[in-house]
């Protein structure tokens, strides 16, 4: 399914400012999420819509890239896979835009993010995109991708603290990561606004990544495509995507397959179809002709008497089924040409064959206008 302009997902202009994108968000965020919308996978995939336009628009670079290229712009810069990510886990990559007290958990009654944030936890899956040929699939093959993702800090190693430092317990909730509001038998506990639940604060920033333990770094990696592959398809990179917190594992790459137009061929399943066109004599007293397939020209018998849409069917010539191993046909549709000039013998030859017809054509030396003017007299 074709991804939506990122402007009309948040529902702003394309000159709206950066508080505006972010009012944008919280609104619709609120509007769309889970919790709001219990069972409803609409609102979940909406919530999730909203959270890569966020993404993309409120990080100038990207924005830029969007606002030049399209959604095409941003093929190879990692963007997160928010597809396949668990919508539990969208608030705390935003949790800027909420404030500290945990927008979302404030609002829909849920407990604080410190219990994920206290132990190990997974990165974030990301996603990019390859462009294949038929042959490609037909065959398989294996392909280089170049991407840009979040990874850890190679001055810090991820810690956030310049060398020689490190993170300090937290004194406004103790090294808990919660605090608690109010007082009696009724209290509210949200996240630590000075650590973020972390229950450590940074005090001595690194200046490689300040303070936030990653930098955008390239990567390239190959990847092996299995025939038989269709258009949208997610293939699976493991360990590929942005590194876990507290030394939880990686998250994924998927990798999403488009598929480059054939000049001559298009895809139907399994099978490849051809549109050949024909002379109406070739397709009247049959005719031996050349047809493309993936394997260069081959040769199609067409018996006489073709009627225009006939379709020829090549054993063998198609795409391989992924799951079955069977190979598909190539199917070739013939359409018939009309000849727009002919030479003067051509023309008489015609006229005798239509004569053994018993058909009427139009003398020549009657125009369509002469014919007019016999029919309606002098009114024209």
């Amino acid at each position: 399914m074709a991804k939506r302009d990122y402007y009309e997902v948040l529902g702003v202009g394309k000159n709206a400012s950066a508080d505006e994108i972010k009012r944008a968000y919280r609104r619709m965020a609120m509007k769309y999420h889970p919790d709001k919308n219990p069972n409803n996978k609409e609102a979940e995939t909406k919530f999730k819509e909203c959270a890569e336009a966020y993404e993309v628009l409120s990080d100038t670079e990207k924005r830029q890239r969007y606002d030049q290229f399209g959604h095409e712009g941003l093929r190879g810069i990692g963007m997160r896979d928010y597809a396949h990510m668990r919508w539990q886990d969208i608030g705390s990559i935003f949790e800027d835009v909420f404030g500290f007290d945990d927008f979302f958990g404030d609002i829909f009654g849920r407990r604080g993010r410190s219990a994920r944030r206290a132990g190990p936890a997974r990165g974030y899956d990301l996603e990019t995109s390859v462009e294949l040929t038929l042959n490609d699939i037909a065959g398989g093959t294996e392909k280089t991708i170049e991407f840009t993702r979040q990874d850890l800090c190679t001055e810090c190693s991820g810690s956030g603290s310049a060398k020689g430092s490190t993170p300090s317990r937290c004194t406004t909730c103790g090294g808990s990561g919660q605090v608690a509001r109010g007082g009696g038998f009724f209290q509210m506990v949200s996240t630590c606004p000075q650590c973020r639940g972390a229950g450590q604060v940074i005090t001595n920033p690194c200046k490689a990544c300040k303070g936030t333990g990653r930098t955008p770094k390239k990567r390239i990696v190959n990847i092996k495509i299995p025939a038989g592959v269709h258009e949208g398809q997610g293939i699976r990179v493991a360990n590929e995507g942005e590194p876990g917190r507290s030394g939880g594992p990686r998250g994924d790459l998927y990798c999403y397959v488009r598929i480059k137009p054939h000049e001559f061929l298009h895809r139907d399943g399994s099978d490849l179809i051809a549109v050949v066109p024909i002379s109406f004599t070739q397709a009247a007293l049959g005719a031996t002709i050349d047809v493309p397939s993936l394997n260069g020209p081959r040769q199609l018998k067409i018996p006489p008497g073709a009627q225009y849409g006939s379709i020829f069917r090549i054993k063998g010539q198609g795409l391989p089924d992924m799951r079955t191993k069977r190979v598909g046909d190539e199917l070739v549709q013939i359409t018939i040409e009309t000849p727009t000039k002919l030479n003067a013998q051509q023309e008489e030859l015609l006229r005798e064959f239509a004569k053994t017809e018993n058909k009427t054509v139009s003398p020549k030396a009657k125009s369509f206008f002469e014919k007019l003017k016999k029919h309606f007299g002098n009114n024209i």
